[in-house]
C-alpha cells in the first residue's frame, strides 16, 4: 500500500504495535501482569510490569525485579510469563 491508499479499518498488528496507546484502533495500555518464578524457592509471585518498586520474592526475600524508568527490570535467573486477563 502507498503512502495515500491506507486501509484505516485494517491496520497491520505491527503497526498497531507501534501506535500510542491511544491512538489505536481499539484503546488498550502497554502495562500487563506477569507471573515471576523465583530462582531459590521457585514460588511464583505475581507482579506488575511497570512496577515503580523493588519487588521481593514472598519465602526467601530475594530481589524479584527492578524499577528502571519505564518498565521493571527483572533479576537475572527468574522466569516470568505475562498473565492472561
Amino acid at each position: 500500500l502507498d503512502l495515500l491508499a491506507k486501509d484505516l479499518l485494517h491496520p497491520s498488528l505491527d503497526y498497531e504495535r507501534r501506535q500510542h496507546k491511544k491512538k489505536r484502533l481499539v484503546q488498550c495500555p502497554n502495562s500487563y501482569f506477569m507471573d515471576v518464578k523465583c530462582p531459590g524457592c521457585y514460588k511464583i509471585t505475581t507482579v506488575f510490569s511497570h512496577a515503580q518498586s523493588v519487588v521481593l520474592c514472598v519465602g526467601c526475600s530475594t530481589v524479584l525485579c527492578q524499577p528502571k524508568g519505564g518498565k521493571a527490570r527483572l533479576t537475572e535467573g527468574c522466569s516470568f510469563r505475562r498473565k492472561q486477563h
